[in-house]
């Protein structure tokens, strides 16, 4: 499947570009085995002309038929290519930035590569109830591996320490796995889904 890279993408984005847009899909909870939960899922990549995706994901109980059952869970965040910042990167806060893109050419986003071939990224997630994650991994092609930095968690906020999720682009569409370590349990299988793109 052919993919078209918007005339108007900053040219840190480029690796990214494959997600942009709005992907609609179901998946399971946990390891995906007979009696685990159904959910519907919208998940939205959007860029603005600063060097970082904007990362929406919506979700929805189901029962086995599709049919929603009730709200599941909503979290937002950034995607970008891990990188010194220099002067024309904004913030923090509202500092402006400089005019001028902070990578301008396809060459020096290439110099970023990493010895395996693909960009080290960084992803910032943040969740209903306090809680917030930074992770680090890799894109390469249309493949991304992650793995919390941080979680942070507000006072009251629900036991939840460490995190690793995968993207793969498969015959056009997003695959994904979550898997979580929370409530007290080491790493485990959390949810995945298959996710197809809408626009």
């Amino acid at each position: 499947m052919p993919m078209e890279i918007p005339t108007d993408l900053t040219p840190g984005l480029v690796p990214l570009s494959w997600l942009l847009g709005v992907w609609e899909g179901s998946g399971r909870l946990g390891e995906g085995e007979a009696g685990s939960e159904h959910f519907k899922q919208q998940v939205t990549f959007t860029q603005n002309g600063l060097p970082y995706l904007q990362y929406t994901a919506e979700s929805w109980l189901t029962d086995e038929d599709g049919t929603v059952l009730r709200p599941l869970a909503v979290e937002t965040g950034f995607w970008a290519l891990d990188r010194p910042l220099n002067d024309a990167d904004g913030g923090p806060g509202l500092i402006p930035a400089d005019i001028v893109p902070a990578l301008r050419s396809a060459d020096e986003v290439e110099a970023l590569r990493n010895a395996d071939g693909g960009f080290d990224i960084t992803a910032t997630i943040v969740h209903p109830g306090g809680i917030a994650e930074l992770y680090y991994g890799q894109i390469k092609g249309p493949q991304i591996q992650l793995t919390t930095d941080l979680v942070m968690r507000g006072v009251n906020s629900k036991e939840y320490t460490a995190a690793t999720r995968i993207y793969g682009l498969v015959n056009g569409d997003l695959y994904w796995r979550w898997d979580v370590a929370a409530e007290g349990k080491a790493l485990e299988a959390h949810a995945s889904a298959i996710l197809k793109k809408q626009s």
